[in-house]
């Protein structure tokens, strides 16, 4: 059994886009029109913080995440969760996961991570979704649950 998830292509440039123009049109605003230096800083940090976000959130949506037998992995060589650490899945509509997504509890608190787009993981959860595609999203969530229900033996 393997499984992966990449960005959905649409999702991943309308996501960018918006930072981008957003970066792009706070840094415009803060140069062209705005008076005050307090209104020029704050236009142009957050427009900074747009333009940042934006590549941030470019550069985590090159990356594909693989279910496989040792767990849930990241390309980049970062290992999200082994199947000795998933204690549960989470995907209802009420649960906090990412949007398209689901959340895995865990059997211990693992370190902080984030990659905006594709996954989070904060102590016991682990957020996988966001720009991906709804279908691929769900095929690996029902692996996992399959695998977590065989491991149960239920």
């Amino acid at each position: 059994m393997e499984f992966e998830l990449r960005a959905a292509p649409a999702r991943r440039a309308m996501a960018v886009g918006v930072l981008y123009v957003f970066g792009g049109l706070a840094v415009y605003t803060a140069l062209t029109q705005a008076d005050g230096a307090l209104w020029v800083a704050a236009l142009l940090a957050l427009g900074t913080g747009g333009l940042v976000a934006g590549e941030a959130l470019r550069r985590a949506t090159r990356l594909v995440l693989r279910l496989d037998e040792t767990g849930l992995s990241a390309s980049d060589g970062t290992l999200l969760a082994g199947w000795q650490d998933i204690a549960g899945i989470d995907r209802g509509s009420f649960s906090l996961k990412p949007s398209n997504g689901f959340t895995l509890r865990l059997t211990r608190p693992m370190a902080r991570g984030w990659r905006p787009g594709m996954w989070w993981r904060l102590g016991h959860r682990l957020g996988i979704g966001g720009v991906t595609p709804a279908p691929q999203t769900k095929a690996m969530a029902e692996a996992i649950e399959s695998r977590l229900a065989q491991r149960s033996g239920t």
